[in-house]
């Protein structure tokens, strides 16, 4: 994180509004996990030009980097590509002449043609036969990378946003049966007690998601509990939580997957609290539920009735010839 202090037009390089500001932010960005000590506060003035490249003569008081530097000294974070492939998906298109592409961002791990991918928590399975980004054909697509892959065998209705797809053979993704969540209210009108169902934003999924039980009130800093199930939580407080989504969806921890464990509440058309995923229950893969979600009884059946509609228009069709015969 880099914040600048920015001064417009008529800027007056005070150090004391300097402080406030610093201050002020250094409360907010500790609250939601930043070391404020660690944080470089660059006050700039982008209007003339201060403090932006080189050192400014009116702010002889302030000893820190120019906004330049500070953006120098920023590390680029380690893409995860070490990990198991998850890719949750954005959309899903049928294109005339290639087939059915689902395009999504890479989160974790490495996508390459011919890999074979499962998507959750439909449970469908797939080989991939092409990777594109922008129109380009790829060798391999790593995390950051929005891309676009041709899957086999595979339909429209078979997959959609908010699935994760991810390597078969490499800790595949799972439908998930419920979660255990710690959860902090931010703007929450009441009381949110056992039951509350609202709509969760996780990666690309938008699903009501239950409160099934309030486990424990925590302090938001330490982590510690300080509450055994509590009746309720309000706006400020942050507690364990176990979630039953009410729909199939698939969700991961935190500390495994970062970008498919973290989660926003909605609810009243706003945001009313924010989440991580601490641990997972998964439903296992071949199980009647998995079977289900993926579809192919419905598949299979659809066959049959065709089969059973074409038996059945045979003998209409003999009839009518049979009475123009009599004609």
């Amino acid at each position: 994180m880099l914040p600048s202090t920015k001064w417009m037009i008529n800027p007056s390089w005070a150090q004391a509004r300097y402080d406030e500001i610093k201050k002020e932010v250094s409360g907010y960005i500790k609250k939601i996990g930043y070391n404020p000590e660690k944080v470089d506060f660059i006050p700039i003035s982008g209007w003339h030009g201060d403090n932006m490249l080189e050192k400014s003569p009116n702010l002889a008081w302030y000893k820190g980097p120019t906004l330049l530097e500070g953006l120098d000294r920023i590390v680029e974070p380690k893409r995860p590509s070490d990990k198991p492939l998850r890719i949750p998906l954005q959309d899903v298109y049928k294109i005339a002449g290639i087939g059915t592409v689902p395009v999504g961002r890479v989160e974790t791990g490495v996508l390459k043609p011919g890999a074979v991918v499962t998507f959750a928590p439909t449970g469908v399975t797939s080989e991939v036969k092409s990777v594109e980004m922008h129109h380009t054909a790829l060798i391999e697509a790593i995390p950051g990378d929005n891309v676009g892959f041709n899957v086999k065998n595979v339909g429209v209705k078979d997959i959609k946003r908010g699935n994760v797809a991810g390597d078969s053979k490499n800790d595949p993704p799972l439908e998930t049966i419920d979660f255990t969540a710690q959860v902090i209210i931010l703007n929450h009108p009441g009381q949110i007690h056992n039951g509350y169902t609202p709509v969760l934003d996780c990666h690309t999924a938008h699903i009501a998601c239950k409160f099934s039980e309030i486990l424990t009130k925590i302090d938001r800093r330490t982590g510690k509990s300080i509450e055994d199930k509590p009746k309720n939580v309000k706006n400020g407080d942050a507690a364990m939580v176990v979630l039953i989504p009410s729909k199939p969806l698939c969700v991961e921890t935190f500390t495994d997957y970062p970008p498919l464990g973290r989660f926003a509440v909605r609810d009243m058309r706003q945001t009313v609290a924010v989440g991580v995923i601490k641990e997972v229950n998964k439903r296992a893969a071949g199980t009647k539920a998995a079977v289900v979600a993926g579809k192919p009884g419905k598949e299979a059946k659809g066959k049959d009735a065709k089969g059973k509609d074409a038996k059945a228009a045979a003998p209409g069709k003999a009839k009518e010839a049979k009475g123009k015969g009599k004609k």
